[in-house]
């Protein structure tokens, strides 16, 4: 397998890499604008868009929607949407029912600090456990209907409400592997959701009557119509286009202004990402691995060597450190979706990608190649960038320090108080149940 010999990155990355003569991989090289662009003139270009947003917007309440979650980049996201440029926004959630309370009392925080409306999109559990079962037997993914409700809900909203804008927060494919320069200002499209989000998985190919999944079952996740968009004129922006996008230092400010919690995770190092579900650094970042021979430990890694804060041979310890771990979250997933850990393992176990994975006579699994392997790879030092700070991140003190995070949330109380999160609620002196107004019909 062909490395990246700057980053950790391997050719056979699902999203696509291409290396230069001198062996650097495309993701790095749009990295380097992030050094070489006029960040100024570029947020002056985010401000104009905005201001032709809000004439097509009119009076209707909301200026914008931004998609949330219980973790990742969503307060600063907010933060930049209504602190920064002064908007209104409408936060829009889609529950994937891997809650932790973390997540959830981030997500509370989230909607206390900012003073903002949350719209939240919680489907039926059976429906889901049916959907995940169907996509993790046919394609080996466990979460599909993670990807595709919070790629497909906020757009849903937007047409229904009629609010034309969506803001989103880093173009992930850019960011991954340089899919698209900055100055192309790429924008969410039900192309870009199929393709790259969901790697090619429409919610129509899910049908399946021997399955038990219908089309009335996924159609929360089929996109809008191109008329329906176009009727309000939906477009969704990423900010990472107009300002320099680093989340490290982005979740470090929001933990400082807003108190955003941070949380060990089981396969990688960074404490900030993810904190809102149970696995994507668990199992589901381990079916990764299995598919592909990387992980989410190797995603983190080559962003910090390319911010100039960790060196390439860290970074490769840290991925001989997380990537082959064992994730302690299979039991949990395998009670939720109803079915054997066996079978789970099964799905997934034979989708590997055979260049970088081979089957001895044993039934064994043996990884070929690893990042680890090209330390000292010919020209490396030649394309290495120098270290500006260190790589340190922080586990904040949790305000619920004493919870368990052995069980799913599905949901929780939607804003902050007095009561600590909702662990506590209004009680009438002297207690009791809450007197209502209200008669048994007389049937008959």
């Amino acid at each position: 397998m062909i490395y990246c010999k700057r980053c950790l990155y391997p050719m056979n990355h699902p999203y696509g890499l291409i290396l230069d003569n001198e062996g650097v991989c495309s993701g790095c090289r749009v990295h380097e604008e992030k050094d070489e662009l006029d960040w100024p003139s570029r947020f002056k270009r985010l401000e104009q868009i905005v201001n032709e947003n809000s004439k097509r917007a009119g009076d209707r309440g909301f200026d914008c929607i931004v998609p949330v979650t219980g973790g990742g980049d969503s307060y600063f996201i907010v933060h930049t949407v209504k602190n920064v440029l002064g908007l209104n926004p409408l936060l829009v959630h889609y529950n994937p029912h891997y809650n932790t309370k973390r997540g959830i009392r981030n997500l509370a925080n989230l909607t206390t600090v900012f003073d903002a409306d949350l719209v939240t999109s919680t489907l039926s559990p059976a429906l889901l456990k049916r959907i995940t079962r169907h996509t993790l037997r046919r394609y080996g993914s466990m979460y599909w209907q993670v990807l595709a409700g919070s790629l497909t809900f906020p757009v849903h909203v937007a047409v229904k409400y009629r609010i034309p804008l969506i803001v989103w927060g880093v173009h992930g494919w850019s960011e991954q592997t340089g899919m698209f320069s900055h100055l192309d200002e790429v924008e969410m499209t039900e192309r870009c959701r199929k393709e790259h989000g969901l790697i090619g998985i429409s919610a129509e190919d899910l049908i399946d009557e021997a399955a038990g999944v219908a089309r009335q079952d996924v159609e929360p996740f089929r996109y809008p119509s191109d008329n329906e968009l176009e009727t309000v004129g939906v477009r969704g922006i990423y900010l990472s286009n107009y300002l320099r996008w680093d989340a490290k230092a982005q979740h470090e400010k929001m933990i400082e202004l807003f108190g955003y919690e941070s949380a060990a995770q089981q396969r990688t190092f960074n404490s900030y990402e993810d904190v809102h579900c149970f696995h994507s650094a668990g199992l589901h970042d381990y079916i990764k691995y299995i598919k592909w021979g990387y992980s989410k430990v190797t995603d983190h890694a080559s962003r910090e060597i390319r911010l100039k804060r960790m060196t390439r041979e860290e970074g490769i310890a840290m991925v001989e450190r997380y990537s082959a771990l064992t994730p302690r979250d299979l039991p949990l997933f395998s009670d939720w979706v109803d079915l054997p850990q066996e079978e789970i393992i099964d799905s997934i176990w034979n989708r590997r990608d055979r260049s970088i994975w081979n089957r001895g006579d044993d039934g064994r699994w043996e990884l070929l190649d690893s990042v680890a392997h090209h330390r000292d790879d010919h020209g490396v030092d030649a394309v290495r960038l120098c270290v500006k700070e260190p790589c340190e991140y922080r586990i904040t003190q949790s305000a619920e320090p004493d919870a368990r995070e052995d069980a799913y949330l599905l949901m929780g109380r939607g804003y902050v108080d007095k009561y600590d999160f909702g662990a506590l609620a209004d009680q009438p002196v002297p207690g009791g149940l809450t007197p209502r107004a209200w008669e048994r019909p007389h049937i008959g």
